[in-house]
């Protein structure tokens, strides 16, 4: 079987498996204990943070461990955007393309917080313009929030650049990097937050973290011990803040080369399936778009049909965000890009992993889409 829905979940990698097996067995003391047992899992809570921190571009005591990126996106959101009510600040502004983490937040605070919503335009790759956002952008603006790649179509945005416009009018940007963490870098963004998920980059699901700069004001969501610094109530995950520690840290060394050798292969595979299937479009931005991701349309056949004829033949993949499996509406994504609502209901994603991929293996496999595709559509 060739698993190709990375962007889902990844497999956990044995390194931290290792890692974090001590805190399960041996080390597995309350970190909030006053007791030797205790201090020990306090102590690897505070190195992994540290760790987190440096991966981000950010300083230890920013690090808020979360139990996914939903959480890490929520608490972002809604955390400081209901810290800056009582400015007078009212106002956020995101894109319509964002993970339904970002999305449901901002419609929780428009529903019972009265807060306003300024959905930012995307261009039809998805993109977010600099003249946008700044048209966006208001006084009484509490918070943008962009994901830095696009969990389905895998568009990157220029965070450093929205950013700039952000900062020049003095509001917080708080950046998803839930999909590019390992592939792209993440320090030096401009971030004022940032939320990452474990199980993206070869840790556990149940484990996230989001980093939020000290001057950022912030909401707790969850109320209790006031672990976190006050900021997120409850008993850390001490086995995985270590298992997403290692796992951000493995990414990051070999980010350069694995970037590079996917992205070629991915590149090679989105031309083969071009070429090869009339019914094929690529959806989002050709170029400047995560290394191992390629989503596609197929008009006029069923994008349903055309995965289970790709696991017949030993390709398991998706139709996009894993979070709306089981949703019979068209991708909000997709939608967002001005693709209509049939063809998008014809998408398939394909998001690779970050093992190194033999060199006939993008040819063959669109020539597997090729096939399915083709039986599909002669029904």
């Amino acid at each position: 079987m060739l698993y190709l829905d990375h962007a889902a979940t990844a497999p956990v990698r044995p390194e931290v498996l290792e890692a974090m097996r001590p805190f399960l067995t041996d080390v597995f003391g309350n970190p909030s204990s006053r007791h030797t047992v205790g201090e020990a899992a306090a102590s690897a809570l505070d190195d992994a943070r540290s760790r987190v921190a440096a991966v981000l571009g950010m300083r230890s005591g920013d690090v808020v461990f979360t139990a996914g990126g939903t959480e890490a996106n929520n608490l972002a959101v809604k955390g400081i955007v209901l810290a800056a009510l009582s400015s007078g600040r009212r106002h956020l502004a995101v894109s319509p393309i964002e993970h339904e983490s970002i999305l449901e937040s901002a419609e929780y605070l428009r529903r019972f917080h009265g807060v306003e919503v300024t959905m930012v335009a995307v261009d039809d790759a998805g993109r977010i313009t600099v003249d946008a956002l700044r048209s966006a952008v208001r006084d009484d603006t509490a918070l943008v929030a962009i994901g830095h790649a696009n969990n389905e179509i895998g568009t990157v945005q220029d965070v450093t650049a929205l950013g700039s416009v952000a900062r020049s009018a003095g509001v917080p940007l708080h950046v998803d990097a839930v999909q590019s963490a390992g592939w792209l870098p993440l320090a030096g963004l401009g971030a004022d937050a940032i939320a990452v998920a474990g199980h993206k980059v070869g840790a556990p699901k149940g484990i996230g973290a989001l980093a939020v700069r000290g001057r950022v004001p912030l909401e707790p969501l969850l109320h209790g011990g006031g672990q976190e610094r006050g900021r997120r109530s409850g008993t850390e995950n001490v086995a995985g803040a270590v298992a997403l520690a290692t796992a951000l840290e493995l990414a990051e060394s070999e980010r350069a080369g694995v970037s590079s050798h996917i992205g070629a292969s991915t590149q090679r595979f989105i031309a083969g399936v071009l070429s090869l299937v009339n019914e094929a479009a690529l959806t989002g931005e050709p170029l400047e778009r995560l290394p191992g991701t390629a989503s596609f349309t197929f008009a006029g056949v069923s994008g349903e049909a055309v995965l289970l004829e790709l696991e017949r033949r030993g390709v398991v993949s998706s139709s996009g965000s894993a979070c709306a499996a089981g949703s019979d509406d068209p991708s909000h994504v997709l939608l967002a890009c001005g693709i209509d609502p049939q063809v998008a209901q014809t998408s398939v994603r394909f998001t690779f992993g970050r093992e190194p991929l033999p060199a006939e293996l993008p040819d063959r496999l669109a020539q597997l889409v090729a096939e399915s595709v083709r039986a599909v559509a002669g029904r």
